[in-house]
């Protein structure tokens, strides 16, 4: 049976954040997953994006017909000022017969405008996301995440995690072997889980202030596995560990030991994803023990290293299982 999706777009909205989707929607059609596109606007006609080029032919909500899952787009500007009512009409009259409810960066705006978040987890653009809270103060916003579900409402992080929205999308409509397929054809890294951050930790790291902690700050990202002790990396520095402390305070907002232990949670993620066993992906990324690795991905991540892989990974492993 074909699934019907409803795109809600509107002038001024961010083409990938409809395209993405889109795409993989298309992609999962081709291995033998119909999915059934209807680009729907306020008004209908032709949508012009904020890129300048154009959506042709929408049709309105009114008219756009059965809806298995609805996705509300996004735009800068929903951030700025409320969405207008004629967009708040056609997303209420959509999400009211749709069986999903999803949005990509600033589309949750809208949907939090409606009231349908309310009581609800739900993310947007990181950049957008303090803004989301503040207008919205019944939403439980969780800025950091690529995606979020709550009962039958999806909301994604900023532009390109409307793709790994709608492969999640797929996964729960066909299975993860289908979304896994779906993310090859599209030469996408990889299908990332919703709870992954928006940045690894060294793109979510501030700069450095001192050069001094900056130096100590690459050759930890360099190689993560190597010995980042407080007194190894105060010896090297050539300062004593408590002004080492000081400054990972007072630029980074955090400890030594809690900085280098996210950029070691990240190395073993990626290991893990490139097909790496538990054990190696803990001896690579210097957590050292499975133990160890175990515990950071509960309390980073709320999963074990073992269902990550099965779930993440594309790739079969590389060493016996752990």
């Amino acid at each position: 049976m074909t699934h019907r999706v409803a795109f809600l777009a509107f002038d001024d909205v961010t083409l990938l954040d409809v395209s993405g989707p889109l795409e993989v929607l298309h992609q999962a059609g081709r291995l033998g997953h119909p999915y059934t596109p209807v680009l729907v606007s306020p008004h209908g006609g032709d949508v012009t994006t904020s890129s300048g080029l154009a959506l042709a032919r929408t049709t309105t909500a009114a008219e756009a017909g059965p809806v298995d899952t609805l996705v509300v787009a996004g735009a800068d500007r929903l951030a700025e000022q409320s969405p207008e009512a004629e967009l708040l009409a056609a997303a209420a009259t959509l999400a009211e017969r749709a069986r999903r409810v999803a949005s990509v960066c600033t589309g949750a705006f809208v949907l939090a405008e409606l009231g349908l978040l309310d009581g609800r987890r739900a993310t947007t653009h990181w950049r957008h996301a303090k803004t989301l809270a503040h207008r919205y103060p019944a939403v439980q916003v969780e800025p950091d995440a690529l995606h979020i579900r709550d009962g039958r409402y999806v909301t994604s992080a900023g532009i390109s995690a409307g793709i790994d929205l709608a492969l999640a999308l797929v996964e729960d409509d066909h299975g993860a072997d289908a979304a896994r397929e779906a993310a090859r054809e599209l030469v996408v890294f990889m299908q990332r889980p919703g709870g992954q951050s928006q940045f690894s930790t060294a793109l979510a790291t501030p700069p450095a202030r001192s050069d001094l902690l900056g130096s100590v700050t690459a050759s930890v990202l360099a190689d993560p596995a190597a010995d980042h002790s407080l007194p190894a990396m105060a010896a090297s520095a050539a300062v004593s560990t408590r002004h080492l402390t000081r400054l990972f305070r007072t630029e980074l907002h955090t400890t030594p030991a809690r900085w280098v232990e996210r950029v070691r949670l990240d190395r073993a993620q990626q290991l893990l994803l490139d097909g790496h066993s538990v054990t190696s992906a803990a001896h690579r990324s210097g957590l050292g023990s499975d133990e160890t690795l175990r515990r950071a991905f509960a309390r980073h991540l709320g999963t074990t290293p073992t269902v990550y892989r099965r779930r993440f990974a594309t790739t079969r492993p590389h060493d016996s299982p752990a």
